[in-house]
């Protein structure tokens, strides 16, 4: 028999600045899966406060990223964070929104009326999405990197959401996960969710590309 119980849990986040009243835009940005948190929020460096902060949540679940005999001979013990699996993971997802909007809630002040972007990364575009539009927090932008939303979005809630926001559907050409079948996924989505986003490609693989990154947050 399967049980469940709440507890207290301790979830880390990290940030390039604080917000401050010269603070003019503020960019959540989520990994993807096998990252972490402090090293993905130095890919957004060129991002600098006080003007624009950016705080990047990590999954509540780390892993090593090599199996047990594979970090004995060779040493390498790196650990890396999802923010789900397909075990138990309507849990995982109550628990990442309850996460991250408790993060919002405590990181924006209640008189900030400046720009908010919300960025998932390969597996944080679905985190992202969800947020996003199951949440009821304020945001001006979503953007999918590398990533597409989760079919198994309410679609009819986040179609009638996002209408009204702008939103980016940015990936290298040379990316494996963006086949073929997944470019065709996204488009079926996107007209499900009656949608358009604005479709950025760069010559490059899965990964965040600083020099797209900065003509988006210049506003080309």
């Amino acid at each position: 028999m399967q049980k469940e119980l709440h507890f207290e849990f301790k979830a880390r986040y990290f940030t390039s600045g604080a917000i401050t009243t010269q603070t003019r835009n503020i960019w959540f940005v989520l990994h993807g899966y096998g990252q972490l948190a402090q090293y993905f929020i130095r890919k957004f460096e060129i991002l600098k406060p006080p003007e624009t902060v950016v705080i990047a949540p990590e999954g509540l679940s780390r892993f090593y990223l090599q199996d047990v005999n594979t970090r004995v001979q060779s040493g390498n013990a790196k650990v890396g964070a999802t923010w789900m699996t397909r075990e138990n993971r309507l849990t995982d997802i109550e628990n990442y929104l309850n996460f991250l909007c408790k993060l919002y809630r405590t990181e924006i002040p209640n008189d900030y009326t400046g720009h908010i972007t919300i960025l998932g990364f390969s597996q944080g575009a679905a985190t992202a999405s969800r947020w996003a539009t199951d949440s009821r927090i304020r945001f001006n932008r979503l953007i999918l990197w590398a990533g597409v939303f989760p079919p198994d979005m309410n679609l009819e809630q986040a179609g009638s959401l996002l209408q009204r926001k702008e939103v980016l559907q940015v990936y290298g050409t040379n990316d494996p996960f963006m086949n073929e079948l997944r470019l065709a996924e996204m488009q079926q989505i996107n007209a499900r969710l009656g949608v358009t986003p604005r479709v950025i490609t760069f010559t490059g693989k899965h990964e965040i590309n600083t020099e797209v990154l900065k003509q988006i947050s210049e506003g080309n």
